[in-house]
């Protein structure tokens, strides 16, 4: 089921989310209405707060592991990850301009670490473990990042904070 995503300045999307103790169907539902939006809305990644249920899951696109071909095409393969953790593997800033289904309109040049590695449970319960760097590192960092109640835009300098603040006020 398609389901809203929610948008800066939602007071809700600052919300830390709680882990999921056991996956039921309750989760699954959960997990497919996650994907059904992403896919419907576009882009690489959506964690539940983002449609506004505060629990401690992720969808991220995993052809992003994939080194391929500059023009070649890779078919995007989403990956459901619950309690994800992620752990710094070089510390070393990469930067990424980021976006956000949650921060429309608005991308900015955000410092993260170059390589982490995420690990969680997939919907059957099993270990799952993703390495990344540069972009998809990020990615793993940013979907991570909302569920502590943190949007990219918290990374970013005042300034170009304020500057997208005073454009989404004008609409």
């Amino acid at each position: 089921m398609l389901r809203p995503v929610l948008q800066f300045p939602d007071p809700r999307l600052t919300k830390v989310s709680e882990p999921i103790e056991s996956i039921d169907d309750s989760v699954r539902e959960l997990a497919q209405d996650m994907l059904d939006t992403l896919k419907t809305v576009g882009g690489v990644g959506i964690a539940a707060p983002q449609i506004g249920v505060f629990r401690r899951i992720v969808i991220v696109d995993v052809s992003l592991l994939e080194e391929h071909p500059e023009g070649v095409e890779i078919p995007q393969d989403f990956r459901v990850v619950v309690n994800p953790v992620i752990t710094v593997l070089d510390p070393a800033k990469h930067i990424e301009n980021e976006g956000c289904l949650s921060v429309p309109d608005f991308r900015a040049k955000v410092a993260r670490s170059k390589r982490v590695a995420m690990d969680g449970t997939d919907l059957d319960g099993k270990p799952i473990h993703f390495e990344g760097e540069g972009y998809f590192s990020a990615c793993l960092q940013h979907e991570t990042d909302h569920l502590d109640g943190k949007l990219f835009i918290d990374r970013i300098s005042y300034l170009k904070r304020s500057m997208y603040e005073k454009k989404m006020k004008k609409k």
